[in-house]
């Protein structure tokens, strides 16, 4: 008799970092024989990927380590794990608010988590692997994390088989002072490009069309080797001739470190996608000060149009903090300024969040109320999605090159679908738009007519013989032996 599959649940809170993270740690499980569940009650794993930009991305964790604790009663011999930035941050405080966690595990250590599984069931005894800090970990166990853990790549963990996410920097050395990464993710480290290229033809071979570059200041990336100094724009152009690869994205940008050669290589390469995420966070040159971001708003805004004026039709994005510490009335209103002339295609707006282990926290009194950052936030997302709007509607009458990924969420909750449904995908601009067509359109790439236009989408009438090819690229999936897209493919919880 063949013994039963051991199953494993995940759960992923914050950024496209934590997701690649919780693929990583499913495909190395998998190796050991577990499947993936995505019913926590019928798991012998529960692991939860942490945030701890916010305080409400902890919040979400510790409701959700509450929900289980019923399963570790009904399941003695489950194995819970903590994993990430919050495991790095607050071990100890998990520990305290949620004895029944076997295992915390930081963001350096994911690779060591079957091992730590296999621990936790021979001594039941819990189990803390967390990463040196900046002073004694320093970029050797950063470069050793990177060897050890990420070519290991799961297909099914990702939300459709044709998309995913590449890491190539962990780390920051920009030292914000409200953000905990630097802490939790340690020292800026480049991923060597070799290994990049490498991993970027293995999602190739998989089916893989589209390649997002992770880094938490993306821009940022230089990897140097004797004499060889390999940039981002390098990196692009080093991989953007593989065969079956059609497009080629990268986030999150700095300002400071917007480079003419790498807006070039977003101009001149046809497989890049003509977006940039440039967060700004705020208008007033006081509180870019107190946040240490090293740029006034007249900078950005140069910057900004620096990258309008070298890519043509490049959409930007950005992020803005409301509430920062001493924001006043005055420095918020420069804020709503720049959003006003940036032109932005869409922004993210969060309140600000009191970080303990952070600078502002040490420095600078959260003194402005709640009520306050409520309005100021809703304030500067109206004015914002006016700018989204005009965006999108100034797209009405193109026709726009969308790599489909699926059924729409309308669709999704239609129970009843014909041969024709509602589609959604991107642009080459990474505008969201929706069509109808049939389902054997998901993974390709369509053209579409717009016809219209809201704040946060676009709709439109596909072309059916218009079946697009990107140069250099592989248009038969079934030559690789990979199989069609499907709509109802496992999706990663993203809390």
């Amino acid at each position: 008799m063949q013994p039963m599959s051991q199953k494993v649940y995940i759960e992923t809170v914050g950024c496209q970092m934590n997701v690649l993270d919780s693929e990583l740690v499913i495909g190395a499980l998998r190796k050991r024989g577990y499947d993936l569940t995505d019913d926590p009650a019928a798991a012998d794993v529960l692991l939860f990927n942490t945030c701890s930009v916010r305080e409400h991305a902890e919040d979400k964790t510790y409701s959700a380590l509450g929900r289980v604790r019923l399963v570790k009663r009904d399941k003695p011999g489950a194995v819970i794990g903590v994993l990430g930035c919050m495991a790095q941050k607050d071990q100890d405080a998990i520990r305290k608010r949620a004895p029944y966690v076997d295992m915390v595990v930081g963001t350096g250590q994911l690779g060591a988590v079957p091992d730590l599984v296999d621990k936790v069931r021979a001594t039941r005894e819990p189990q803390l692997a967390v990463s040196l800090g900046r002073a004694d970990g320093g970029r050797n166990e950063v470069e050793a994390s990177f060897v050890s853990y990420d070519p290991a790549r799961d297909p099914s963990m990702r939300p459709t088989p044709f998309q995913a996410y590449v890491r190539i920097q962990i780390g920051c050395d920009k030292f914000c002072t409200y953000c905990v990464v630097p802490s939790t993710r340690g020292p800026e480290q480049s991923r060597p490009p070799e290994h990049i290229w490498n991993e970027v033809r293995q999602l190739v071979d998989q089916g893989c069309k589209e390649v997002t570059l992770l880094g938490q200041t993306v821009n940022s990336y230089v990897y140097e080797s004797g004499d060889t100094r390999t940039r981002l724009s390098d990196l692009i152009a080093g991989m953007h001739d593989v065969a079956g690869l059609e497009r080629i994205k990268f986030v999150t940008n700095y300002p400071k470190d917007m480079t003419d050669d790498l807006l070039d290589a977003v101009r001149d390469l046809p497989k890049v996608v003509k977006y940039l995420h440039v967060p700004v966070q705020s208008g007033c040159d006081e509180v870019l000060k107190r946040m240490k971001r090293s740029y006034t708003a007249a900078y950005y805004m140069e910057m900004l149009a620096r990258c309008r004026e070298l890519v043509p039709g490049v959409s930007v994005s950005s992020d803005f903090i409301v509430g920062f510490c001493g924001e006043t009335e005055e420095s918020f209103q420069k804020s709503m300024e720049l959003v006003r002339e940036a032109r932005f295609k869409n922004s993210f707006i969060f309140k600000y969040s009191e970080r303990g282990g952070t600078k502002a926290a040490e420095r600078y009194p959260d003194d402005v109320p709640e009520e306050v950052k409520k309005r100021r936030n809703n304030d500067l997302l109206a004015v914002q999605n006016e700018n989204s709007r005009l965006d999108h509607r100034a797209q009405v009458g193109r026709v726009v090159e969308v790599l489909v990924e699926g059924p729409s969420r309308r669709e999704q909750s239609n129970r009843e679908r014909g041969a024709t449904m509602q589609l959604t995908g991107r642009s080459m601009a990474d505008h969201i738009v929706v069509f109808d067509g049939t389902e054997r359109l998901i993974g390709e790439t369509v053209k579409v007519t717009v016809t219209d236009a809201s704040p946060f989408t676009l709709y439109g009438d596909v072309q059916l013989d218009e079946v697009v090819g990107t140069t250099g690229a592989d248009p038969s999936r079934a030559s690789r032996g990979v199989p069609p897209a499907r709509p109802d493919r496992f999706s990663l919880p993203l809390v």
